[in-house]
């Protein structure tokens, strides 16, 4: 009999396991594939390897800004490859170890609910007081005509393992998926068109950095077609009709299908065991409940956020409820990053948000180069800090940053957000100099 078992080993599965485990708790862990889940072994990890190849080839090209003589620099994709799986074999090495001195018993096998306080994996059924549902997501196949025919299409866990460097390549999708790869390939020399169906790219983005980041990866190169519905594929061509209806068509050597991501909720006994979901995730309350007692879920499973930090805080709070510590989940300050060059941060309401829901509010928006460590370490860029806070307060609302590294010191305007900060307490923050993160600071004191 085990105090929990928990079905799937992504960021919130395994940290919920390893915390469980540590408070002295008998912990299974289910896992069909490898541990560390979709970011780890073909998501977050392996894509930022590759976009931090492509900085290096870019930071080679732009070397002659620093004083620096670099001759004509050239991306070898196999060793990059090489690289990756290096740095996720490493990682996944260590998961593993720390889930063995946590104490976790793993079981590599696809396991489903049996039963109340039952799971099945490879023909033997384990009992558990609590079961944690962290099963994760999977690239989305949309019914497009011929996607699923075309030799030429990849998804976001295919094209990780490419070793060619396309010289075109068309991509489904303007989130982050499809803007992280375009801006990987971009910088690579690949001729790159986007094709989104909405009007805008990175839809959860403030509108103001959105369009900053457009304009970066237009000036790489990328071409855009938004407000524009993907008809079908024809082996390696993408047929769409634009805004005005008109019909288009873009051949490449790739096509990326970049459309997002779904649920996996199928083969999990969900719907045997009565637990409330439907295809935007399983139900779960703040503090991880599903409507069945003793059923609990965290992370994409549950729809709210597909984030991997995200995941692993849930995982924690539904771990601290489920064994007497009073916890709950609070979305409103979950920072997020796209790692594009240069890179997005967020967290908090963005302005279109705050007009939405009536809050009156007031904002700075600053270069990030009011920071002098901005200027020396981005030869020739711009960076942008854009900062909200409550009109009558002046509670810090919500940051959005686009510019050098700034998902490094996001955690910082994360802090601000979910202790309620007000303009008056940012003032008595010491934040070190010279560091880009003062940009932070001197903007909400703008306000």
């Amino acid at each position: 009999m085990y105090d929990l078992a928990i079905i799937g080993a992504g960021p919130g599965g395994y940290e919920a396991a390893a915390y469980a485990a540590k408070l002295g708790k008998k912990v299974v862990l289910f896992e069909k594939n490898e541990v560390g889940g979709t970011c780890l072994n073909v998501g977050c990890i392996p894509t930022k390897t590759l976009l931090r190849s492509a900085k290096s080839l870019a930071e080679c090209k732009d070397a002659a800004k620093y004083g620096v003589t670099v001759a004509a620099p050239t991306l070898d994709m196999k060793a990059v490859q090489e690289r990756k799986q290096q740095v996720v074999s490493t990682l996944v090495k260590g998961v593993r170890s720390m889930l063995k001195n946590a104490g976790v018993e793993m079981v590599f096998a696809e396991a489903r609910i049996s039963g109340r306080g039952k799971v099945l994996a490879d023909g033997v059924e384990y009992e558990a007081t609590h079961i944690l549902i962290a099963t994760g997501s999977v690239p989305m196949a949309p019914p497009i005509p011929g996607l699923a025919d075309s030799a030429q299409v990849v998804d976001s866990t295919g094209i990780l393992e490419i070793e060619d460097i396309p010289e075109s390549l068309v991509i489904i999708g303007g989130g982050v998926i499809g803007l992280e790869f375009a801006c990987f390939f971009a910088e690579l020399g690949t001729k790159i068109e986007l094709v989104e169906m909405l009007d805008r790219i990175a839809p959860t983005v403030d509108s103001e950095i959105a369009k900053k980041l457009q304009s970066g990866l237009k000036r790489k190169g990328v071409k855009f077609n938004l407000g524009c519905r993907v008809t079908g594929v024809d082996g390696d061509t993408v047929h769409f009709t634009d805004k005005k209806g008109e019909e288009k068509n873009v051949s490449a050597d790739r096509i990326l299908n970049a459309a997002g991501r779904k649920l996996v909720l199928e083969g999990v006994g969900l719907e045997e065991a009565g637990v409330d979901f439907d295809r935007t995730g399983v139900k779960t309350d703040e503090f991880g409940k599903t409507n069945i007692p003793g059923v609990w879920a965290c992370g994409d499973v549950t729809g709210r956020l597909l984030l991997a930090h995200s995941a692993t805080r849930e995982g924690i709070v539904a771990v601290n409820n489920m064994f007497g510590k009073t916890d709950r989940m609070r979305f409103g300050a979950i920072p997020s990053v796209i790692y594009t060059h240069p890179e997005v941060a967020q967290v908090g309401a963005t302005e279109d948000e705050l007009k939405e829901q009536g809050i009156a509010y007031r904002k700075a928006v600053m270069p990030m180069a009011i920071a002098g460590r901005f200027l020396v370490e981005n030869a020739g860029k711009s960076g942008t800090v854009k900062a909200l806070v409550s009109e009558e307060f002046g509670q810090i609302l919500g940051v959005h940053m686009i510019g050098g590294e700034c998902g490094e010191f996001i955690a910082a305007a994360a802090a601000m957000v979910e202790m309620e900060l007000c303009v008056e307490d940012v003032r008595e923050i010491v934040f070190p100099h010279p560091t880009v993160s003062e940009a932070l600071k001197e903007t909400i004191l703008h306000i």
